[in-house]
């Protein structure tokens, strides 16, 4: 069960809490720089800069509330936390804030730093145990299966498009490809995929809708157990239910919902800039078209330059400690800066130069936490690209690339459109056959509600704070 938060939501730093304790070192809450707000999501990675010249290695920064937290900005200090749990714990509820009452139950922190039964919130045993589970399940799948899966969504994804000789690849191809292909990996029925599309999209967007569309994927999940717990097959979700670790139902729905999700969040951001990098980098376009260099390749680049999620928290302080010249406190919150140490100056103090083939980057954290679903994120982003460019050979941007914009969040930076042109695709004579399901398979659970469509002209809305509390009920489940 999850560990209920306190009552008192005051925002008053009572001795103890992180606030008070940087007041104590002379670093007023007032004065810290908020990781939230117009400045943080119109240039994310000039506030890191800035906090960077301003404090080194590790910045404290405030968070939604104006909590406190320290940003590690150091790519060596990133790693440093990553690589010790005994001295940064990924057990949330070590948090000061926490514990003083200072997290208010609607705050739009609580999706990513609530502790739930997960291995991402987990140390030592238990996390070996739930973690060991998942890498295993992954790790069966090899990238001439997971191949197979995206060459045929691919081609179904251009199929639609293709004819137009124009598309818009963010919302026609990039943000449909990761889940089309994850259903399969997971063992679901193919035409689930469209519906989860949506869901997933809806759910991550934090709309009216987003809690009914939370709903719908964990039914879908659940239906996906029962049929597999009387036909298990080659998938993820069998793997799991039989895997030594004996996780219950309800552990093996909740960490192949996260694997779910996650993948398709950072694959989604991977496509999409890196498809970006190849139409509108001339140079690096002719050193992929000549052979020069390939497709792994340019992932990399882009793995160190447009981090998937440019922060991720967090990492909880189980003593006190110092840490890049700062003293931090036990149960101070640490926020993993991948995208800032990705460009940390004493790793690369030329940004021109390739990174070709380097992975030494956050991309994928490190450490015990390390993401397990890396190789699979990877072999989708660069089949899908790759089976892409040669379908449709002379793909190119179809606005100068100064009109191309961005959407920032404090956990990640997403490119909003990537409109293209390209010479027509007929259509194939023969649509691709298309599996019957098997005569056991439950029926889809009713789709969620389509999010409400605002006023043409208008801008978006402002959605409530109230409705992550609401979902969060349903990730406790």
């Amino acid at each position: 069960m999850t560990t209920p938060l306190p009552e008192d939501t005051s925002l008053t730093p009572p001795p103890g809490c992180p606030a008070h304790g940087l007041a104590a070192r002379g670093l007023a809450a007032d004065g810290l720089r908020r990781l939230y707000g117009p400045e943080a999501e119109a240039d994310p990675m000039g506030l890191y800069e800035k906090l960077r010249a301003e404090h080194g290695e590790v910045a404290p920064v405030l968070l939604h509330g104006d909590l406190p937290a320290w940003l590690v900005l150091g790519h060596a200090a990133n790693l440093t936390v990553m690589r010790t749990p005994s001295r940064f714990s990924r057990d949330s509820r070590r948090w000061t804030a926490f514990q003083e009452g200072l997290v208010t139950a609607d705050s739009p922190l609580m999706p990513v730093i609530a502790w739930q039964p997960l291995c991402v919130f987990a140390d030592g045993e238990e996390h070996r145990r739930l973690r060991g589970a998942v890498t295993d399940g992954l790790n069966r799948f090899d990238r001439r299966g997971i191949r197979r899966f995206v060459t045929r969504f691919t081609d179904l994804l251009v199929q639609e498009f293709g004819p137009t000789g124009r598309a818009e690849l963010v919302a026609q191809f990039a943000e449909h490809l990761p889940m089309l292909v994850m259903t399969q990996v997971i063992g679901m029925p193919e035409e689930y995929g469209p519906r989860l599309v949506a869901a997933a999209r809806d759910l991550m967007k934090g709309t009216e809708t987003a809690i009914a569309s939370n709903d719908y994927v964990v039914e879908t999940l659940r239906r996906t157990i029962e049929r597999k717990r009387v036909t298990p097959g080659s998938d993820f979700v069998s793997w799991l239910m039989q895997h030594e670790a004996g996780l219950t139902d309800d552990e093996v729905l909740e960490h192949v919902r996260v694997v779910l999700l996650a993948a398709n969040e950072t694959t989604v951001n991977l496509i999409a800039d890196t498809l970006k990098l190849v139409l509108t980098d001339v140079r690096f376009r002719a050193h992929l078209s000549g052979g020069h260099m390939t497709l792994s390749d340019a992932l990399d680049q882009v793995l160190w330059d447009a981090v998937p999620m440019s922060l991720v928290a967090g990492r909880w302080a189980t003593g006190d400690t110092e840490l890049g010249g700062q003293q931090i406190k036990a149960g101070d919150m640490l926020l993993l800066g991948l995208a800032a140490g990705n460009v940390d100056p004493a790793i690369r103090p030329d940004l021109s130069k390739p990174l070709y083939g380097n992975r030494s980057h956050l991309a994928f954290g490190g450490g015990p936490h390390e993401c397990p679903g890396q190789d699979i994120g990877r072999a989708i982003a660069e089949s899908g690209i790759d089976i892409l460019l040669t379908r449709l050979p002379d793909l190119h941007l179809a606005v100068p690339e100064e009109e191309l914009s961005w959407s920032s969040a404090w956990l990640s930076r997403h490119l909003v459109d990537l409109p293209v042109q390209f010479t027509p695709r007929a259509e194939p004579e023969e649509e691709p056959a298309v599996a019957a399901p098997t005569a056991t398979l439950p029926p889809a659970p009713p789709a969620p509600p389509a999010p409400p469509a605002p006023p043409i002209g208008a801008t978006a809305p402002r959605h409530r704070r109230s409705w992550w509390n609401a979902l969060l009920g349903r990730f406790r489940r």
